[in-house]
C-alpha cells in the first residue's frame, strides 16, 4: 500500500482526533495539519502542528507537534512525524517538538530519530483567578522530544 500527504484544514484534522484519538481532544489552533492518506484517498492519520503551548518555548523558531492521530495503520505516526520534521525545516524552524505521556514507548519518535529532552512534570493549569477546564491527559507526567 501507497501513502501520500495532504495539506487538510484544521476542521478536518480535529475531527479524525475526535473519532480517533485515544486520550487528546481536538485543539483550538494551529500553523498547519497535514493528513496521511492511502491508495483510495482514505485519511489514515493527521498531525496538526503550531506554536508551542509553553510560553517559553515560544521564540518563533520552534515548532509544536500538537497532535498526532492515526487509525491504527502501520508505521503511520512515523510517516507523519517524519513529514512534519520535513516541512518545518523548509519553513525555516530550527526546533521541532512535541510530547508523549511517560507511559507511552515512544518508538515512532524514536524511529525518525527524535531524541528525549526531558520530563516535564504534571501540573494543573487553573489557577484561582483563571479558572480553566483542562483535559486530564494535561495532568499527567510528559516526556519532551526533539525530532
Amino acid at each position: 500500500m501507497n501513502y501520500n500527504f495532504r495539506p487538510i484544514s484544521l476542521k478536518v484534522a480535529n475531527n479524525f482526533v475526535l473519532a480517533n484519538h485515544r486520550h487528546n481532544k481536538p485543539v483550538a489552533g494551529h500553523k498547519f495539519s497535514i493528513g496521511l492518506v492511502d491508495n483510495n484517498e482514505k485519511l489514515v492519520g493527521v498531525a496538526i502542528c503550531g506554536r508551542p503551548v509553553a510560553r517559553m518555548l515560544d521564540d518563533g523558531l520552534t515548532l509544536e507537534v500538537l497532535r498526532v492521530c492515526t487509525d491504527g495503520t502501520k508505521n503511520a505516526n512515523s510517516m507523519l512525524y517524519s513529514r512534519v520534521k520535513k516541512i518545518a525545516q523548509v519553513m525555516g524552524y530550527k526546533k521541532v517538538l512535541t510530547y508523549t505521556l511517560t507511559e507511552e514507548s515512544g518508538s515512532s519518535l524514536r524511529a525518525v530519530g527524535a531524541v528525549k529532552d526531558g520530563i516535564v512534570k504534571a501540573r494543573e493549569w487553573s489557577r484561582e483567578k483563571r479558572k480553566r477546564n483542562s483535559q486530564d491527559v494535561y495532568k499527567k507526567e510528559k516526556v519532551r522530544w526533539i525530532l
